[in-house]
Formats: structure tokens, C-alpha cells, sequence
């Protein structure tokens, strides 16, 4: 009996480690294209928003 629930650790161990190894991969190659880490659900209307809304911050903080 106990060598099945063994036999069942490896293969979800594996799965595990190649879920880990993964996310980092794109956790870094999304640091190294962006320089800071990409935010999950960020797409290219966050993008744009986010680029329209530090434009007006420094329109506004460069007028004063």
C-alpha cells in the first residue's frame, strides 16, 4: 500500500516542478522585457491606460 502512494509522488512531484519552473521562466522573461514584473490580467488596454495616466501626471506635475 505504501508504495503505491509512493508511486503516486513522483509523477505530481514532476508536475509540480515543471508548474514552478515554469512560472518563474515567465515571471523573469517578462522582467527582463518589461524591467518589473508583468501583473497578472495586465493586458495592452492596462498598458495604454497606464502609459495615458503617468502623461497627464507629469503634464500636471510639470505645470506647476
Amino acid at each position: 500500500m505504501s508504495l503505491r502512494v509512493l508511486e503516486t509522488f513522483l509523477p505530481l512531484g514532476i508536475i509540480a516542478g515543471f508548474l514552478c519552473i515554469m512560472g518563474n521562466t515567465q515571471y523573469f522573461i517578462h522582467k527582463a522585457a518589461h524591467g518589473h514584473p508583468k501583473h497578472i490580467g495586465n493586458n495592452v488596454w492596462d498598458v495604454t491606460m497606464e502609459r495615458r495616466d503617468k502623461k497627464i501626471m507629469e503634464m500636471l506635475s510639470s505645470s506647476n
